[in-house]
């Protein structure tokens, strides 16, 4: 059955899928496209009004407990990892991204942030509905960023729902660092209590990739990491902030917050600490910040 389309009073198209889209042709799309969409400075871009609706969505349960193998969740239970609903949305966001109509290069997009609010849990055996769009455009110091939503309904209730910005690197007309940034940087200095250790192998982005479905080749080995930049091979940030909650747990309803802020070169030594609501990912020296992240309960 083919995609179904509706053009609402504000111009946004509405596209409800039959299935979820494979993702190696969208990156394969991507990368052919990426050459060809150079963001400049003081032009300004703006987000394509696509919506893409996903109903009749079922958690495959092999592929669940993969991920909760990988991610260090309990393996088994009915209630999904809060972070899982970003699994199951990361394909049609890929879509979006991926499309002629994206302002932005695929190749060398940075997930630089995830908020999360789970209204209450969703469970492994249910069935939902998934509505992802690129939600807005906006100006960043070092380029210019995406930001894609996902909502995740059951039975018409909103359940889930997030907000991630993905950022285009290019040049900008450097602002002037407000105090609000420089009272956040001094904060980040002071590290957290160290509560664990952990020694990831080099294989760890693999695992994720083949559990999440995200294979991007920075992920999965040296040589094609070193393809594109990276010393080594890199861990995803979405395994990183998935691992953090599995080692502290979320309250069934919540609001996470996590910015990703060094990658974490595989294999390596990472230091995980938290104190209250707050959590974060350092070097094994308690130096580099590779995450920092907050858990709130949903009042």
């Amino acid at each position: 059955m083919g995609d179904l389309v509706d053009v609402g009073n504000d111009g946004t198209r509405t596209r409800t899928l039959g299935r979820s889209p494979a993702l190696w042709p969208l990156l394969a799309r991507g990368a052919v496209l990426s050459p060809f969409k150079r963001p400049r400075t003081g032009v300004t871009v703006t987000a394509p009004r696509t919506r893409l609706v996903l109903p009749g969505v079922r958690v495959d349960l092999g592929r669940l407990a993969a991920y909760e193998r990988a991610c260090g969740f309990g393996v088994g239970a009915d209630e999904l990892p809060p972070t899982y609903p970003h699994v199951l949305g990361f394909p049609a966001a890929m879509r979006l991204m991926s499309a002629r109509t994206f302002p932005l290069p695929l190749l060398g997009l940075v997930h630089t942030s995830i908020g999360i609010t789970q209204h209450r849990a969703l469970t492994a055996t249910g069935e939902y509905e998934l509505a992802v769009c690129v939600d807005d455009l906006v100006p960043h110091r070092r380029g210019t960023e995406a930001v894609v939503t996902t909502e995740v309904r059951a039975a018409g209730d909103l359940v889930w729902e997030s907000r991630s910005t993905y950022l285009a690197r290019h040049a900008v007309a450097q602002p002037a660092e407000n105090g609000r940034t420089a009272e956040r940087a001094a904060a980040e200095r002071e590290p957290l209590p160290v509560l664990a250790e952990w020694h990831l192998a080099e294989d760890v982005g693999r695992r994720y990739g083949s559990a999440s479905g995200d294979r991007n080749p920075i992920h999965l080995h040296p040589l094609t990491a070193r393809m594109f930049g990276f010393p080594r091979t890199v861990a995803h940030g979405m395994w990183t902030v998935a691992r953090c909650l599995a080692e502290r747990g979320t309250p069934q309803a919540a609001r996470i917050r996590a910015e990703f802020k060094a990658p974490v070169l595989l294999p390596g030594t990472v230091s995980y600490g938290a104190r209250s609501s707050r959590f974060e990912l350092r070097g094994a020296d308690g130096g580099r910040l590779h995450l920092t992240g907050e858990v709130l309960p949903l009042a």
